[in-house]
Order: structure tokens, then C-alpha cells, then sequence
């Protein structure tokens, strides 16, 4: 029997994984205000452990507070955080899983800013232009800082055993707010140029490698195009593909093992997550972020006003593109990065059709894909492939409910037109809460 790509391990510099299919970055807000992670986390990682993905990228893990993008997810910004990753770590690992901590920073861009800082850090002073999150221009001590919490987290994530550490560098975080150019309008040794655009990112590499070693993975997830126009033809597009090519080169020449392709230079943005825009469930959970922008008041009405919500909706359609061309949407620009470097990239967007999966592996474009959606969908998608089915019998739809509902409910399938009902609905949904953290 020939060998299936699907399934056969791939082989990083310091990490080995059991195959090709990785759980990218999607959690909901289950941890304490303070930042401690709870059983409900671990509930939900090991689900996907236990459905058979090679490794789990985790959700979004703060390494400051500062740089948190809302309240209630577990961060690693203090050493008190290392026994809960720990414990994290070894339920994961019992099912044959890797899991790999994502070092983050939100910078501008945070959803519901929490009580502790009014602005977030920047590459700029200028508010986003989607919702208006404000911010403060980094002073280079603030840059030392922060590059100074990356590498500590690092060295946290090693110490609790864990199996390595991905670099949030897409959609709109605090890297992509130096790497864009869209975004980055500094004068200093930090904007302009695209050596000066990716220095922070490289000092951040460099700092984790000096913090940790050489043999301990770490991978960067970028946003390959920035499309920063996507929404409004009058905003730059900000950075290219090719531009993305060669800071690859170079953090490749920093130490870094593997590259995680995305797009976009915020979120949500029309590429990522590429789907629907849920109006209707928008005007239920909008208003937890009216506060946190200056926009998002503006924003709010427009999802309450059925007309302009209509017309926002097609602008974001027309920008999206197709629905039927959301699956592998990224591979041009993986197989982009690919041919450039000599380390593992994987590749993010909407997949979870075994078939596009393999040929993607077995034509180059990457060496492994990433999914989110699909697997809160279907957690034990990975099984199903092994069990000889090509596609979930109830596949995930795209509609990005479960993201819309992420800021104010537990995270979930809330496709009401995959269940039996809708009581079945949130029985699934809620199944994330036991075991429960006591009895």
C-alpha cells in the first residue's frame, strides 16, 4: 500500500510530528480575568488531541498583559503560569500530540482591552481603521520590553515541557503592525525600509534563541499579503508577497524552523477567516466591543441597520471572494514561501477535504496544513480521513458563527443546520465545560 501524505510525520529541525494535520490558533474565553489557565482549557485542547491532529498550534497566549487581545485566555506572561502549560502539556501528550504554545502580542488591535491599560503598544499611533482600537507609539525601551517578554515566554513554554513555540506574526497583531507597511509609519530605525519593518520581529527571534537555545522548535506565523484594502480601495495595500518572501529568508537565517502561512493584516478581515458574514449574529454580540474603539459605536449601528449592514456585507462578499474557492485559499503563497526556504511550512484556510489536503502536500506548496473551523466543526477530523472518508459528512460551512459568538459565548459550532436541533446545539457547545474544574 503506498504511503499516505496525510499521515506520514514530518520532520522539523528539533520536532518531530506524527502527520501532516496541525489545529491552528481558535479558542474561546475560558481562563480567569487574571490570566490562569482552568480545566475548561485543557477540556478543549484535549479534544483535538484526542481526535487525532499531528499537533496543536494553542490559541492566542499573551505574553504580557498588555499585549492580551481580550480578558479570560490563559497567558504566560509570569513564571506562575508554567505548572498550569505543564499540566496542559502532558494531557495533550498522552494522546500523541505536539503542542506548540503561540507567543503573542496583540499591540493595537484588542477586542475588549481589559482594565489594566487604556492603549495598547504600537508601530503606530494611529487608531485600526475597521473598529478604531487606540493606541500608543512604542518608545524603544518599550520595543527592549517587549522583545525582553517574548523571549521569557519562550523560555516558559520550555520549561513546561512543551514541545515548541509558533510566532503570532499574522492577521493584524502586534508583528504584523511593524511588518505592514499599511500600518508602520515610523521614522526610526523600526519603519520605512523593509530591513527596518522586520527588525523588531528578527529582535524578537533572536532574543528567544539567545533565551532558550538552538533545539527548541520555533515557528512564525505570517500574513503573506497584507490586502489592506480590502474593505476601503482609499487604505494602503500595505505588504507583498514578496516582501514576506524575504523576511522568511531571514528569520530562517535568525532560527526559525518553520514558517505557518495566513493572509491579511487584521481580524477578522474578508480573506481570514474567508466565509460569511454573520449580520445576525453580529447584532447580538457587537456590543461587548462597543467601548473598547473609537469606530465601534459606528460599527455597531451599521450591524443594527439592516440596509447599511447589507451593503457593509457585499463590500465584504466582493473582497472574500467565492465561496466555493475558500479551501486552500493560501497555497500560492506557501508554496511561494516554500521554494524560498529550507525549513517545513505549513499552510492555513479553510481546509478539510482529504483529497485537496494530499495534493497540496504532494505537489509542494506545503508540508502540512493547519484548520480551526473544520475541527471545531468536526474535532475528530483527522480520524474520519484515517478512516477512509474524504470529507466530513457534515462539514463545516463557513458561516464564522462560531467566531462572532467567541467574544461573549463559549466558543462552538453555532451552525444550527449541522445539528438536530438546536438543543443538540448547545449541548455540543457546553460539552467544553466538563469535567468541570471541581465536583
Amino acid at each position: 500500500m503506498p504511503t499516505d501524505s496525510l499521515f506520514t510525520p514530518l520532520l522539523f529541525r528539533n520536532l518531530e510530528v506524527k502527520n501532516r494535520l496541525f489545529r491552528s490558533n481558535i479558542s474561546g474565553r475560558f481562563d480567569d480575568y487574571a490570566g490562569s489557565g482552568t480545566q475548561t482549557r485543557i477540556n478543549w485542547e484535549v479534544k483535538f488531541a484526542r481526535g487525532g491532529v499531528g499537533a496543536i498550534c494553542s490559541s492566542f497566549v499573551a505574553v504580557s498583559m498588555r499585549g492580551r487581545i481580550v480578558p479570560n485566555y490563559a497567558t504566560i506572561d509570569r513564571d506562575a503560569t508554567i505548572p498550569f502549560w505543564r499540566e496542559l502539556g502532558r494531557r495533550v501528550h498522552e494522546h500523541d500530540c505536539r503542542f506548540i504554545l503561540q507567543l503573542s502580542h496583540g499591540g493595537r488591535q484588542r477586542d475588549v482591552p481589559g482594565i489594566e491599560f487604556e492603549k495598547g503598544l504600537s508601530s503606530t499611533d494611529r487608531p485600526d481603521p475597521l473598529h478604531g482600537f487606540e493606541c500608543v507609539r512604542m518608545t524603544k525601551a518599550d520595543i527592549d520590553g517587549v522583545v525582553s517578554a517574548f523571549a521569557e515566554g519562550a523560555r516558559r513554554a520550555r520549561e513546561a515541557g512543551l514541545d515548541g513555540v509558533e510566532l503570532h506574526g499574522a492577521n493584524g497583531y502586534l508583528i504584523t503592525q511593524f511588518l505592514s507597511s499599511a500600518i508602520n509609519d515610523r521614522q526610526d530605525d523600526y519603519g520605512g525600509s523593509l530591513e527596518n519593518r522586520a527588525r523588531f520581529v528578527r529582535e524578537v527571534v533572536r532574543a528567544i534563541r539567545q533565551r532558550v537555545g538552538q533545539d527548541f522548535h520555533l515557528q512564525m506565523k505570517i500574513s503573506a499579503v497584507d490586502h489592506g484594502d480590502a474593505l476601503d480601495d482609499d487604505e494602503p495595500k500595505g505588504t507583498t508577497l514578496d516582501e514576506s518572501v524575504q523576511v522568511c529568508r531571514w528569520l530562517e537565517q535568525d532560527g526559525v524552523d518553520a514558517f505557518h502561512v495566513s493572509t491579511g493584516n487584521a481580524f477578522p478581515h474578508p480573506m481570514n477567516p474567508a466565509g460569511d458574514l454573520p449580520i445576525d449574529e453580529l447584532r447580538k454580540t457587537y456590543d461587548t466591543l462597543i467601548s473598547s474603539g473609537e469606530l465601534t459605536l459606528r460599527n455597531y449601528l451599521i450591524f443594527r441597520t439592516r440596509l447599511v449592514s447589507r451593503l457593509f456585507r457585499e463590500r465584504w462578499e466582493r473582497a472574500r471572494g467565492p465561496m466555493d474557492r475558500i479551501e486552500g485559499r493560501n497555497l500560492g503563497d506557501a508554496r511561494a514561501i516554500r521554494e524560498a526556504v529550507g525549513v517545513p511550512v505549513i499552510c492555513t484556510g479553510g481546509f478539510q477535504t482529504a483529497a485537496i489536503i494530499r495534493k497540496a502536500i504532494d505537489d509542494g506548496f506545503c508540508d502540512a496544513v493547519s484548520m480551526a473551523r473544520g475541527l471545531v466543526a468536526n474535532p475528530d477530523l483527522p480520524l474520519m480521513f484515517q478512516g477512509g472518508l474524504g470529507r466530513p459528512p457534515r462539514p463545516c460551512t463557513y458561516c464564522n458563527k462560531c467566531l462572532v459568538n467567541a467574544v461573549e459565548n463559549p466558543i462552538g459550532c453555532y451552525e444550527e443546520s449541522r445539528f438536530e436541533s438546536r438543543d443538540e446545539m448547545v449541548r455540543e457547545i457546553l460539552a467544553v465545560f466538563d469535567p468541570p474544574s471541581f465536583r
